[in-house]
Order: C-alpha cells, then structure tokens, then sequence
C-alpha cells in the first residue's frame, strides 16, 4: 500500500525528458525577445538556480514574459510527438493507477501539450491543473486538494525545480525533489525537500513499497 493517497506530479523535467528541447530553443528565444543568449557552460551553471534567478541572469524583460510564455507554449506543443517520458515513467503511473493511488499534474504548460506527450498515458491521470499560476503554484496545489478532498499529510508534491519544493513547503504538503531534471540535484537538496529520489526506479519504491 502506498504511504500517499495522492501524488502531485510537475511535468517538464519530472515526468516528460524535455530538457534538451528547452536547450535547444533557447537561444533562438532569446535572440527574438531581446535577451541574453547563454553559452552551453552558462546553461549548466544556472541549472543550479531558481528559475527567477535564470531570468535575472539572461535578463528577460518582465514585460514580455507573458509573449515568452505563450510562444514557448507553441513551440512545446510543436515538439510533443519527440518529447519523451523518461524511462520508467508510464510504468510508475500505471502501477499508481492500479494501485488506487489519485495521480494529478500540475504544470505551467498547456494541457493540451501534456497529452500530447503522455498519448494513452492520460488515462491515469486523474486530474490536471495546467497553465499560468497567476497565484502561484502553491495556490494550485491547495486547490488540488480541494478537489480530491485528500488531506495535505496524504499527498505527496514530486518536482524537478526549486520552486516545486517552496510551494509544497507553502501548501504543508510533503515534497519530493528528483535529480533527473532541469535542476541540478545538489541545488535541490540545500533546499530541503522530504524526500531526494535520483531514478524513476527509487522513486517508485517509495510510492509503492
């Protein structure tokens, strides 16, 4: 039996292997929205950031962050028929589905791009809460919880970024911090979070021991 009702999974970086496409467009968004490119050696250092701390860094204009996302949002939805779920991915959700475990996506990308990439595999999710959190993913999650009607204790928020473990943290929800993301895992663990997995296969063998 697993010891969560409810897991909250983030998307890009947690579930879906989407880092190399974001490297890869990176710079051309840059170049049209007026901010810095970074180098590869740049790239991997700020790995180590937040992602405000990203921003500041390659100073995005704030002004223009809504015409960054929504251009970033179509070229995702463009890339989902090559994004891929990391190994051991549709394994884990099946197995939480079968298990009786509520699985949930919380994610700043459009839903419709996180079925895309998912294909049948949307089938074990149980709910998705997509898009701007103009609240704040913390919001988000509180309203996750809402809506399944499980307690804070009983759920589990799974991210790949520093804000995932803040806003679990916000929310009083347990959170687990996985090393196969967008952020470096040593960044992730100064931060504190429940649990530190660093395969699909050790995170699995917590939600389903």
């Amino acid at each position: 039996m697993s010891p969560y009702r409810l897991v909250i999974f983030d998307f890009d970086g947690t579930l879906a292997d989407s880092l190399p496409w974001f490297r890869s467009v990176f710079n051309d968004v840059a170049d049209r929205f007026g901010f810095s490119r970074l180098t590869p050696t740049e790239f991997e250092a700020l790995r180590g950031m937040s992602g405000r701390e990203l921003m500041a860094h390659a100073k995005v204009p704030m002004w223009r962050l809504p015409a960054i996302v929504k251009h970033m949002r179509k070229e995702k939805l463009a890339a989902a028929a090559t994004t891929p779920l990391f190994p051991g991915v549709p394994e884990l959700l099946g197995a939480l589905k079968d298990a009786g475990v509520t699985v949930a996506i919380v994610s700043s990308d459009s839903e419709v791009s996180v079925r895309a990439v998912l294909g049948p595999l949307a089938a074990s999710v149980a709910h998705f809460d997509c898009g701007a959190a103009i609240f704040g993913k913390a919001a988000k999650f509180r309203r996750m919880l809402k809506r399944t009607q499980i307690p804070p204790g009983e759920a589990l928020s799974v991210g790949d970024e520093i804000r995932d473990i803040e806003a679990a943290r916000e929310a009083r929800l347990p959170s687990a911090a996985v090393g196969w993301g967008y952020t470096l895992p040593e960044a992730l663990a100064r931060h504190s979070p429940t649990h530190m997995f660093h395969s699909v296969a050790e995170l699995g063998s917590v939600l389903l021991p």
